[in-house]
């Protein structure tokens, strides 16, 4: 039988979110600073990887190919697919099957105890006409709204999962969903439409207080959908399969409990196409994943600015580990859609190199986001290259200063980064008033620096055991 923890309210508050991670949220740790292989800190990420397991489906087949499925990569498999989940639902759960073959399909809703099984060989195609995505709730940029459904999506479910050895493509390119980015390089051309009207409406709106309700995009609006999306469910996975050509951010847990994300790929250089953005989850792990994707690989968020605010939902308890990243602005990022704040992050033994890499760990906040960054633990990353700094905290992010709200990092502990090449170790700029406090680097090695760092209005850096260059240093 499935795992059937207490189900989530159809809305959320944050004291239900509360609730329901009490468990996770026992994981305090004392010490803050501790250090050691299995205590202090690290002993709550062995907590988060022991809480946070893949669901169990029932002993339950349906192929799609039995519900009326082409698999000729050009017939419409859409009500097929529709057709499969809700029977395997109805019956109690299980597997929806997706043998080998060329599936075109737009929207596919995942429902509770569901399991969407793509065998080596599958290939499902999505198709590039909005009119196949029906409105939602979602997020987009940390803002909640109703836009077109992203790809592959579910809402308040439980035992939910995307698995298997075959290929998901997002059907984007420089024809097809980029251009509405309105850059040129993804297509956009002078003259035609893009996102930058409709998502400027949408942050006004969020900052008046607008209901949700109201805020309604999709047809004749042009703000992209994501690739993966589980909107308030618990207990969700997703395992084994490759993400190509997403629209937008690849996969994107919201409100969610107890994630697991494994050996996944995903692979894609398009506008936005970030690899995997938690946003307010509690309980996720990211393991054995490997990220090529042109922007953020992984990118924790909780909501942006007064909407994020108003939900008041972190993203915690999450733990990265043994991950590869590619191209990308950064390795391991938290923000900048980040109000809600974000606590408990775990990052070991993962690899990053690329020259298209910015930076190895980025923190992104400024003064009308105003979230708390705090209990950032990293152990044994090695770094070939990255383009600009090997750790960045930006609180001049976009708003910059120009804002109400104190932005927070504290208590970041960074112990056996080793980089080969990067331009400079060190970019840290708080703002005046509110300063990155307690940044400690431990046994630490950093090759082919060429730049001093740039540290402006940070409290409590501390190095130990730091190597720039081969050299013993103090001081950055």
């Amino acid at each position: 039988m499935p795992r059937r923890p207490d189900p989530l309210p159809a809305k959320a508050t944050r004291r239900d979110m509360l609730r329901l991670g009490a468990a996770g949220s026992a994981f305090l740790f004392a010490p803050a600073l501790a250090r050691g292989p299995g205590g202090g800190p690290w002993a709550q990420a062995e907590k988060i990887a022991a809480r946070v397991q893949a669901p169990t489906f029932p002993d339950r087949t349906v192929s799609v190919l039995a519900s009326g499925a082409a698999a000729d990569g050009e017939t419409a498999d859409t009500v097929a697919f529709a057709r499969a989940i809700e029977q395997c639902a109805e019956d109690g759960g299980g597997r929806v099957l997706v043998p080998p073959g060329r599936y075109r399909t737009g929207a596919i809703h995942l429902r509770s105890n569901v399991e969407l099984h793509l065998e080596r060989g599958a290939h499902i195609l999505f198709s590039t006409d909005p009119a196949d995505y029906p409105l939602v709730l979602t997020r987009y940029e940390g803002v909640e709204l109703y836009n077109y459904s992203p790809l592959i999506y579910a809402r308040d479910a439980e035992n939910v999962a995307v698995t298997g050895q075959g290929i998901l493509h997002g059907g984007a390119d420089t024809e097809h969903w980029w251009p509405w980015c309105g850059a040129e390089r993804f297509g956009w051309r002078e003259g035609e439409p893009s996102q930058t009207a409709d998502r400027d409406t949408l942050f006004e709106m969020a900052e008046r207080g607008v209901p949700v309700e109201e805020r309604v995009f999709g047809t004749d609006h042009f703000l992209r959908p994501s690739f993966i999306e589980f909107y308030r469910c618990a207990n969700v996975a997703v395992r084994g399969v490759r993400l190509e050509a997403a629209p937008f951010w690849n996969l994107h847990p919201v409100l969610c409990r107890n994630v697991l994300v494994e050996d996944v790929t995903v692979a894609g250089h398009g506008p936005n196409n970030d690899g995997c953005n938690p946003e307010s989850v509690d309980g996720m792990v990211i393991q054995r994943c490997h990220f090529d994707t042109g922007d953020d690989c992984i990118a924790i968020k909780s909501g942006r600015n007064a909407d994020g605010r108003r939900l008041s939902v972190p993203a915690r308890n999450i733990l990265v580990r043994r991950c590869e990243m590619k191209a990308g602005h950064g390795g391991v990022v938290i923000g900048s859609e980040i109000s809600g704040g974000a606590h408990s992050v775990f990052v070991e033994d993962c690899r990053m190199d690329s020259p298209d890499l910015w930076y190895a760990l980025r923190f992104k906040n400024n003064a009308m986001r105003g979230g708390v960054i705090e209990d950032v633990f990293v152990r044994n990353v090695d770094v070939g290259r990255v383009g600009r700094a090997a750790i960045t905290c930006d609180f001049n992010y976009e708003e910059g200063a120009d804002g109400p709200f104190t932005p927070v990092l504290r208590r970041l502990v960074v112990d056996g980064l080793r980089v080969e090449h990067a331009i400079r170790v060190l970019d840290l700029q708080g703002l005046p008033g509110a300063p990155v406090r307690d940044i400690v680097l431990r046994d630490c090695a950093f090759g082919g620096v060429i730049e001093p760092s740039i540290i402006a209005h940070t409290e409590g850096l501390r190095l130990e055991d730091v190597r720039v260059n081969g050299r013993p240093v103090r001081r950055l």
